[in-house]
């Protein structure tokens, strides 16, 4: 007993350190978001608050951190210009409500349809937008820094990564983050280093969020308005959520539950709607932060949103001291712990579609939204695998004793290989009795259906005997023109459904 209290009090101070450092590093990212939102900076640090917290609570992968993010950010900065930010608090309500109907539904299951591919270039796309959101912080009023105020945040940034780097080599009571920024931003305050701070990028005292309805009309008219950005930042919230779960399945070696995600997420959101935040979503470099610090339960997450709060309430002069390059050097750090270096060796390994699945996707992460690029490379993954089992279909003709010919179909039969299919047979130099055996083959779409139905027509037109070996009952049903010519064979025939809407 005294063992499991011991190791139970060691991972919650694990997770407390960690929920520590990642609050630390939450503050510019809350603040650099809002400001690409364009909302005041509390927006964003109050949604950091309120979605981690509640994410963490009720519907969280243990170990991952959610909060006001980029990808969310880019979407909004319309909607705020055009009708302000009262339409963006309805719609993140709106968005979260949609979020947990998705999970109700259950659909949390179809991020298993995203295949590797995509997956790897999700990762490597999201590392290098980690990157270039830390570029800007080496201006100062729209410039780059230049001469001593450049090295001194390059030296920082330097030593900050070294400690990140080399200290868990040597112990991981504390975790690495914490200790550079604690001692970095010692170093500086009491030697009096002049340097970019992160109160010279906003300030971040406040109150507590109060409760706040949306300032907007209820009438259709709002709801044209917020619904296409609900909509979609729902779609972007999820995406990001279910794919950061999934990354970090893989780094835990553990599984979370999508659906449960989903409904956390939207929950969060719509509570974070009434209480003047931008909404948001899961963080993989946070996350990633969480994880190589020694986070791995909900408590994690609780802590990093409970500190960031009492940073806004109590501690905001000493948090607007932290130097900006320390918080600049834990998320290249992030940005090459995240970036899946090893797909480099892996082009010569793979085919060579799935190396362009992967750029793809990593281009259109970079200079699109995570939405977009996960969408394009499922469909550029799916018509791929429709290509390469298009070319799997071929038959095997037997001419028989009696004069009959019999082709053994062997391969799917769908729309991307109707055409080869269609070449398979020759009407005119066959002889008057064919037989056609699908035992070897699956029928799977309508297109094929049609398929068949104009190699019937063709073989009746010359006054030939098509017959039709082994199809399923529905092949037979959706058969107009060559549904007579089908032997049915109650033992054998096959009991699989076609994807086809006049079977619905």
């Amino acid at each position: 007993m005294f063992t499991l209290y011991k190791k139970h009090v060691w991972s919650a101070k694990d997770d407390i350190l960690s929920g520590l450092t990642v609050a630390l590093a939450l503050v510019p990212e809350a603040v650099a978001f809002a400001f690409v939102a364009g909302v005041h900076p509390l927006v964003g640090l109050y949604a950091a608050f309120m979605v981690g917290l509640i994410t963490s609570l009720i519907g969280g992968r243990p170990g991952m951190i959610s909060g006001a993010t980029g990808a969310l950010a880019v979407v909004m900065v319309s909607l705020v210009a055009q009708h302000g930010v009262e339409y963006l608090f309805a719609t993140v309500v709106l968005m979260g409500v949609l979020q947990i109907i998705f999970g109700l539904l259950k659909f949390g299951k179809f991020i298993r349809m995203v295949p590797y591919p995509v997956m790897l270039g999700f990762v490597n796309g999201l590392a290098i937008v980690i990157f270039l959101a830390q570029i800007p912080q080496f201006k100062v009023d729209g410039a780059w820094m230049q001469g001593a105020e450049l090295y001194m945040m390059l030296g920082l940034v330097f030593a900050t990564m070294l400690i990140m780097h080399f200290l868990p080599k040597f112990t991981s009571a504390v975790p690495a983050g914490l200790v550079a920024i604690a001692g970095l931003s010692a170093v500086v305050i009491f030697a009096g280093l002049d340097t970019k701070t992160v109160g010279d990028i906003a300030s971040i005292g406040g109150s507590l969020p109060p409760f706040h309805i949306p300032s907007v009309p209820l009438n259709l008219d709002t709801l044209y308005i917020i619904l296409p950005y609900a909509v979609i930042l729902a779609a972007i919230g999820l995406i990001e959520s279910l794919l950061t779960m999934t990354v970090l399945d893989e780094l835990t070696g553990t599984r979370g539950q999508g659906n449960r995600v989903s409904i956390g997420q939207g929950a969060a959101n719509v509570v974070t709607g009434f209480f003047g935040g931008m909404g948001g979503c899961a963080m993989i470099g946070q996350s990633m932060i969480n994880i190589s610090s020694g986070g791995r339960r909900n408590l994690s997450g609780i802590a990093a949103a409970l500190f960031l709060l009492s940073f806004i309430l109590f501690a905001n002069e000493l948090i607007e001291m932290i130097p900006v390059a320390v918080l600049v050097g834990i998320m290249f750090m992030v940005v090459i712990g995240t970036f899946e270096w090893g797909s480099f060796n892996m082009f010569n390994k793979i085919p060579k579609q799935d190396v362009f699945v992967v750029v793809l996707v990593t281009v259109v992460t970079v200079f699109t939204d995570l939405a977009i690029a996960v969408v394009v490379g499922v469909i550029a993954s799916a018509l791929v695998f429709a290509w390469q089992n298009a070319k799997h279909i071929y038959a095997v003709p037997k001419d028989l004793e009696s004069g009959e010919r019999v082709y053994e179909m062997h391969g799917p039969l769908f729309f991307a290989s109707v055409h080869k299919f269609n070449e398979l047979f020759d009407p005119k130099n066959d002889p008057d009795e064919v037989i056609i055996d699908f035992a070897h083959s699956r029928v799977a779409d309508h297109s094929a259906i049609e398929a068949i139905d104009n190699l019937a027509e063709k073989y009746t037109k010359l006054g030939k005997k098509l017959h039709l070996r082994h199809l399923s009952k529905d092949c037979k049903e959706l058969l107009e023109k060559a549904g007579g010519l089908v032997e049915v064979n109650i033992k054998e025939d096959p009991h699989y459904h076609i994807a086809d809407d006049k079977l619905a």
